[in-house]
C-alpha cells in the first residue's frame, strides 16, 4: 500500500483528500497534521469520516511526517507550504502541493500577488498538475502544484480553442461563479451564513484576483503568446461548485460542429472532462462531489462570439480530487484510481 499523509488535514481540502483517499484501493492514509487538533481523530474533525477514517491528527514535526509517509500532500495555506516542501523533496518523497507556491514559474510575478518566495529554485522543476494537458510531466514529477479551481474551469474549458488558435486570445472574458467553501473553512464575515445566505455578488473586481495570473500563464502557454484575460469571480450561496462561463470572440467564420469536434478530438478519452452535446447546459449540481469538469459550447452568430461554460466542484477536480488524480499518475496508478464517485444530486 502507498503510504499517503496529509499535511493541513483540518481543512476543507485536507477534509476532502481523506474521504476521497478512505476508498482508494492501494492508498492508505499514514499521517494527518493539525495544530489545532492536535490529538483529535480527524474522524472528530469532520464526523462525516466516522468509521471511515482512523487516523488521528497531530502536530508533526517534519521528520517525523517524512518518515510516515511515500507521498505528501501539501493542503496548507501559501507561505506555509514553501516552508516545509523543500524538507519533503530532500528526504526523497514526492509531493502534491494545493497551495499557490508552486503554481507560477516566473517568482517575480508570484511575488507581485503574494509574498516573497523562499523556495525559488523549485518553481523550474515544479509540474503544473492539470492532468488533461500536462500528463506525460506529471508522471515523472517529484514536485505537482495542484492547480486552482477557477484556472481549472478555465484551463479546461478554452485550451482545445486557443491550441488550435481559433479565436482571439485578446477578446477573453470570464465571468466565475463560486460557492463559499472556496473561501476556506476558517472563520471570516464575508462568509458567514447571514452575509451570504439569499445573496450574490461580486468580489476582487477589476483585474485583482490571484487567479489570474495562474490563468494567464496557463492561457498563454497553450495559445503560444501572452494572453491578457478580464476576470471577474463572484460568490454564491452554495457550499461547494464552480461554473464559468467564458466568452471569446472567433478568428474567422466557423460551424458549431466543427468547434465540437476539436474538443471530442481532446477529450474524448479524458476521464474527467465531459464535453455536452448541443443545447445541454452544465450545471453546479450535475458535478456536485464528484472529479468530473462538465463543459458545453454555444456560438451566437450574431455576434460571432463563442460562449464556453465549464462547470466542476471546487473542492474534488478543482483541489482534492485533481490532487488525488495527480498522486495517481505520480506513483504509477490507475489515473481514476479512487475517483469513480458519481455526482451527488440533488
Amino acid at each position: 500500500m502507498l503510504r499517503a499523509a496529509i499535511v493541513g488535514a483540518s481543512g476543507y481540502t485536507g477534509g476532502e483528500l481523506a474521504r476521497l483517499l478512505c476508498t482508494h484501493p492501494t492508498v492508505t492514509i499514514t499521517a494527518a497534521t493539525s495544530r489545532q487538533y492536535d490529538g483529535q481523530p480527524l474522524s472528530a474533525v469532520f464526523p462525516h469520516l466516522r468509521d471511515r477514517v482512523d487516523v488521528t491528527c497531530r502536530n508533526l514535526e517534519t521528520a517525523a511526517i517524512i518518515d510516515q509517509a511515500d507521498l505528501i500532500f501539501c493542503a496548507v495555506p501559501h507561505k506555509t507550504a514553501m516552508d516545509v516542501v523543500p524538507s519533503f523533496l530532500e528526504a526523497g518523497k514526492k509531493v502534491v502541493d494545493l497551495s499557490a507556491d508552486f503554481r507560477i514559474k516566473d517568482a517575480a510575478v508570484y511575488e507581485q500577488w503574494y509574498q516573497p518566495h523562499s523556495a525559488a529554485y523549485l518553481l523550474e522543476e515544479a509540474v503544473y498538475g492539470l492532468p488533461e494537458i500536462y500528463r506525460e510531466q506529471i508522471r515523472t514529477a517529484r514536485l505537482v502544484a495542484n492547480p486552482g479551481c477557477y484556472p481549472t474551469s478555465i484551463t479546461l474549458g478554452l485550451a482545445p480553442l486557443l491550441k488550435a488558435g481559433l479565436i482571439d486570445p485578446s477578446t477573453i472574458i470570464i465571468d466565475s461563479k463560486s460557492g463559499t467553501s472556496g473561501a476556506g473553512r476558517a472563520a471570516q464575515v464575508g462568509t458567514l451564513f447571514c452575509e451570504v445566505t439569499d445573496g450574490f455578488r461580486p468580489y476582487k473586481v477589476g483585474g485583482t484576483h490571484r487567479h489570474i495570473p495562474e490563468i494567464e500563464q496557463n492561457l498563454s502557454d497553450l495559445a503560444g503568446s501572452p494572453v491578457t484575460v478580464s476576470f471577474t469571480p463572484h460568490l454564491l450561496p452554495i457550499s461547494r461548485g464552480i461554473l464559468s462561463t467564458i466568452y471569446a470572440g472567433l478568428r474567422q467564420r466557423t460551424e458549431l460542429d466543427e468547434i465540437m469536434a476539436l474538443y471530442e478530438k481532446m477529450y474524448d478519452r479524458e476521464h474527467f472532462v465531459r464535453v455536452l452535446e448541443p443545447g445541454k447546459l452544465p450545471t453546479t449540481q450535475q458535478v456536485r462531489g464528484s472529479n468530473y469538469c462538465d463543459i458545453s459550447l454555444n456560438l451566437d452568430k450574431r455576434t460571432g462570439r463563442l460562449i464556453i461554460i465549464s462547470a466542476l466542484d471546487n473542492i474534488v477536480k478543482g483541489a482534492s480530487g485533481q490532487a488525488i488524480q495527480n498522486m495517481n499518475l505520480m506513483c504509477g496508478l490507475d489515473e481514476d484510481a479512487g475517483l469513480h464517485q458519481a455526482p451527488l444530486f440533488p
